[in-house]
């Protein structure tokens, strides 16, 4: 018995030849190297699938043709690039064609570190995804942008200023690998703004993965990580899988990048195929889809190509989580994918398996003794009843893997043809065993499945909501009728206050910046008439030589002390740097000091009124950018000092409020959900790195604010950050 073809309204052979010939040329001229994906069969060059004609394809009439001829292609091309398989031979390495999901992580995440504690949490961050999703099986630890560019530290100063340095993150990945955790570290090329290294990309990370035990390298913005950094790693002894953060642009990189992430696979009806899977079955990809709210056609590509998903839910500190479906069906995927690792990677794969309801797609997974078929069903509806037919032998054994239950199937002739039920844009997966062959625990896995299948996912919402956040109270002050010395004294008065964030990413998605008290989610933009109360603010920034006062008087020391205060020199200010802003002073250092002065951190809106008045200007000084009222902007890869407080007179706010722009970042709000902390930051820095538009960006415009993510005050210190107080006014 053959498999009955889907329906198609073309009767004739000579037609669906045709169409196969279109699309081997429109493949050959037009997907050889530009391609993520293989175009896919029966789909005639001009047909818009979302549009008018997809019920007209005939995936079954063309599958064979269209296989035929990609093999023939693969052979050609791997031909072309002189592949050599060695790399994916290497037992060290094969842990890549294992790693189904994989997950780029924040490190500020406060389920990975504990700020209150001061601890990392390893256990706690993946509890949570084995709860949600059912865990990962690598990770990578994200510790440089979006913050990267606040001041002149390097990609590779930043691991140093994290919570016990690299000795900390040795212990980080020692913690994930006893979970059963491959540990990826990132490498940025663009960053050649901020300070030199002194030593190639490839060498300063190999070290670093000698030092913390890490198993891989991400490359950010990589088309495929360079030989260098693989080499590089392999000449100390520590080999590791290279993954680039974008598609593989040159193929010969496949060689020894053995696993890289995939994006933008298009939601057409019929699967697209994996490009690289196809070149080379064992090459692991990760689908990364970071802001999707609904990633059905996500799980569905990775579960039709044998490949894995970068579970990404925390992005530069905006929260995109999983609805309970997608993690639900996540969980059920990688349970899949992982009992039968040695099947996703088989030389043999075939997709476009021939199946017999329309709308429904498999792929065939052989091996020695066994085959999988990982199916699914694009249609919006049900599909129930028979559902492929596969070549039968004696004693073959039959498996809902899906489902977790054994089968009977009808018999006809040399084929099984079998029956299932998919749900609505849902999955199946046969597994057929061959007589007298095993599957190491199957009976634990077939319990397992059949358990979570007991709740369809259907069931299960597939509603995104944005994850709420929260101000830090910041508790008022001893009222006083008069400002203190030094102290400039703001009305009370009506305030538009009008602010917008400028992450780099995000666009205007609910999620990204803040959440003000008065709003129901975070978002870019913020508007509220406002009545302001009197009160009193600095008329500069506090100076090293306050702050050396607060230090000595108050004998405060942060129990994390490091980089507090680095720029000083024996406990004090370099001589002629006692009127510049202090800076490498953290949220919390500042929150000392003004609790010491008996002042407080203004809020933003207390601090953009004092900076702007009551008439919308753009600046202190007016609507016109005026560049003797700032220091002059520093481009140069090591930053210079901040200017005196003093030093730009023409930089004065309607109340006479000093040094609000350009000089350095200023310490104001802080904001938390269950995942992340970020400071308001106003004023922006002399400091504006060069090469890159990743840098963090600058706000110096009083309707622009920037977001930084905290994690710990090692980290968050920084050279270009300082702050002002207030006090409340009777």
């Amino acid at each position: 018995m053959t498999a009955t073809p889907q329906y198609s309204p073309f009767p004739s052979d000579d037609r669906n030849r045709d169409a196969a010939a279109e699309i081997r040329t429109e493949y050959k001229f037009s997907h050889v190297t530009t391609q993520r994906y293989l175009p896919t069969p029966g789909k005639a060059p001009g047909w818009p699938f979302a549009e008018i004609g997809h019920w007209k394809m005939d995936v079954n009439g063309t599958a064979d043709d269209w296989v035929r001829e990609l093999r023939d292609w693969r052979r050609e091309h791997l031909t072309r690039i002189g592949y050599d398989d060695a790399n994916y031979r290497r037992p060290e390495l094969q842990w890549s064609q294992r790693n189904f999901v994989h997950a780029q992580m924040m490190i500020e995440d406060r389920y990975f570190f504990d700020p209150a504690s001061g601890k990392y949490t390893v256990d706690r961050y993946l509890d949570d995804l084995e709860a949600r999703f059912g865990g990962l099986d690598s990770v990578l630890l994200w510790y440089i942008y979006p913050n990267i560019g606040v001041d002149d530290r390097n990609q590779f100063d930043l691991i140093h200023d994290l919570p016990g340095g690299v000795e900390g993150i040795a212990g980080v990945v020692a913690d994930f690998h006893r979970r059963g955790v491959k540990v990826f570290l990132p490498t940025m090329p663009w960053d050649n703004g901020t300070r030199e290294q002194g030593e190639p990309d490839w060498q300063a990370i190999a070290r670093l993965v000698k030092q913390t035990g890490a198993d891989g390298i991400n490359g950010d913005t990589y088309n495929g990580v360079p030989r260098a950094f693989f080499d590089a790693c392999d000449a100390l002894g520590c080999p590791v899988v290279v993954q680039p953060e974008s598609t593989i642009s040159a193929e010969e990189h496949l060689i020894w990048n053995v696993q890289s992430w995939g994006k933008k696979v298009p939601a057409d009806v019929i699967p697209s195929v994996a490009k690289f899977k196809w070149l080379e079955p064992r090459h692991m990809i990760n689908y990364e889809n970071r802001w999707g709210r609904d990633r059905t056609n996500d799980l569905q590509y990775i579960f039709f190509n044998g490949v894995g998903y970068n579970a990404w839910e925390n992005i530069w500190g905006i929260w995109n989580q999983f609805t309970p479906r997608d993690a639900e069906s996540l969980r059920r995927i990688a349970a899949v994918e992982r009992q039968f690792a040695p099947l996703m990677v088989s030389l043999e794969w075939q997709p476009y398996a021939a199946t017999l309801q329309a709308g429904v797609f498999a792929s065939r997974f052989p091996g020695e003794g066994r085959t999988l078929w990982s199916i699914v069903n694009r249609n919006e509806y049900e599909v129930a009843g028979e559902q492929i037919a596969v070549p039968h032998s004696q004693g073959a054994q039959y498996f809902d893997a899906w489902n977790g239950v054994a089968l009977k199937p009808r018999i006809a002739g040399d084929q099984a043809v079998v029956t299932l039920s998919l749900e609505g844009r849902g999955y199946g997966a046969l597994l057929v065993l061959e007589a007298d062959v095993r599957e190491p625990e199957l009976s634990a896995f077939l319990e397992r499945m059949s358990a979570l299948a007991a709740t369809p996912l259907q069931s299960l919402s597939q509603q995104w909501k944005s994850i709420p956040q929260t101000i830090t109270a910041i508790a008022r002050t001893e009222p006083l009728q008069d400002p203190p010395e030094g102290m400039i004294a703001i009305s009370a008065g009506e305030f538009d206050f009008v602010v917008g964030g400028i992450e780099i990413e995000g666009q205007t998605w609910e999620g990204v910046d803040f959440q003000y008290p008065w709003e129901s989610s975070a978002r870019r933009g913020h508007r509220k008439l406002m009545q302001m109360r009197a009160f009193h603010i600095d008329r500069y920034p506090v100076s090293n030589a306050q702050f050396k006062r607060f230090v000595e008087e108050s004998g405060y020391q942060p129990v994390d002390a490091h980089n507090f205060l680095r720029h000083w020199v024996d406990g004090a200010p370099v001589a002629g740097w006692e009127q510049k802003p202090v800076t490498w002073v953290s949220l919390e250092d500042a929150r000392a000091y003004a609790q010491w002065a008996r002042k407080r951190l203004p809020h933003e809106w207390e601090w953009q009124y004092a900076a702007q008045g009551n008439d919308g200007r753009a600046y202190p000084w007016g609507n016109a950018w005026n560049a003797d009222a700032v220091p002059a902007q520093d481009r140069e890869r090591r930053m210079r000092p901040p200017a005196d407080v003093d030093a730009h007179p023409d930089g004065a706010s309607p109340f006479g409020v000093m040094d609000l722009v350009g000089n350095v970042w200023q310490w104001t709000d802080e904001y938390a959900d269950d995942h992340t902390r970020a400071a308001v930051l106003r004023g922006g820095s002399a400091y504006k790195p060069q090469t890159s538009h990743w840098y963090f960006p600058q706000a110096y415009r009083l309707d622009q604010h920037g977001k930084l993510l905290l994690m710990a005050p090692c980290k968050d210190r920084s050279g270009g950050i300082g702050f002002r107080c207030v006090v409340d006014a009777g």
